[in-house]
């Protein structure tokens, strides 16, 4: 900004979306942004999946067959408690479709939420298709509920980082919001509401990994093992984006391995 006196200088905050006015020039023989109005953009105006890592899946798609997901519980006060949140709660379903399902590891874009519930969901279903055992309303609604306590444990993008809340821990947050919704709900069954908790702070598995329970239910057991199959198989898509080849990787801290791509032939 050459001009000390320029009124075209908008107030802005650290990390606005801006937009920047002015004229590519050249100056001692280099390429300079010569500005000559800069203004805070304002929601509707920019795409912000162009200035930060995002889904390659469509958004709205992917949140259709979750909600068709829903529409398929018949237990009334499950379908009631999913209801709650992902087809009442315009401010969540707003956050929902843009948040990341982690800091880093895997799915750790925008969209990554929606992206790593529903195929965690569509691998839940299968298991309930394959395995009579398991009660597939508690098992689907505990899977698309399982990370419901990251919208708040995380801040939204461009941060993407732990919020003061977060310091409790998505499950935690996650039971807390859960509740919140079974107690709108008139008569909702008392061991129904166990149940469903219980596979929502057991979906780690193991205490040394966040789980303040192991799973006890098969349908705890069948969410930890969805969970854990799509968080694994993403943090490799992760690791091998963009490398060709079958070249090791070295030593992988999360697999305790050495990691490479199996050949092609």
């Amino acid at each position: 900004v050459w001009d000390p006196n320029s009124n075209g200088i908008a107030d802005y905050d650290e990390k606005d979306f801006i937009e920047v006015f002015g004229d590519v020039i050249s100056y001692n023989n280099n390429l300079q942004l010569n500005i000559r109005q800069i203004r805070k953009a304002e929601e509707g105006e920019y795409n912000p999946a162009d200035y930060m890592p995002t889904t390659d899946k469509s958004v709205d798609g992917m949140y259709e067959e979750l909600t068709a997901y829903i529409r398929q519980i018949s237990n009334k006060y499950l379908r009631q408690v999913l209801e709650f949140y992902y087809i009442k709660d315009e401010a969540f379903i707003k956050k929902f479709k843009a948040h990341s399902a982690a800091k880093t590891v895997h799915h750790g874009f925008s969209g990554g939420l929606l992206e790593h519930t529903l195929s965690v969901t569509r691998m839940c279903d299968y298991f309930a298709t394959s395995y009579s055992i398991l009660n597939r309303d508690l098992l689907l609604s505990s899977a698309i509920l399982h990370d419901i306590g990251k919208v708040k444990e995380l801040s939204d993008f461009p941060d993407n980082d732990y919020t003061d809340e977060g310091q409790l821990g998505h499950i935690v947050i996650g039971v807390e919001m859960i509740d919140d919704a079974i107690r709108s709900i008139p008569d909702f069954p008392v061991k129904l509401a166990h149940e469903l908790k219980h596979c929502i702070v057991a979906h780690h598995g193991e205490l040394e990994y966040g789980s303040p329970k192991k799973p006890a239910l098969a349908e705890a057991v069948a969410l930890n093992m969805a969970d854990s199959t799509d968080a694994k198989l993403q943090t490799l898509t992760e690791l091998f984006k963009g490398k060709t080849g079958t070249e090791w990787l070295g030593y992988n801290r999360l697999f305790e391995s050495n990691l490479r791509r199996a050949s092609e032939d």
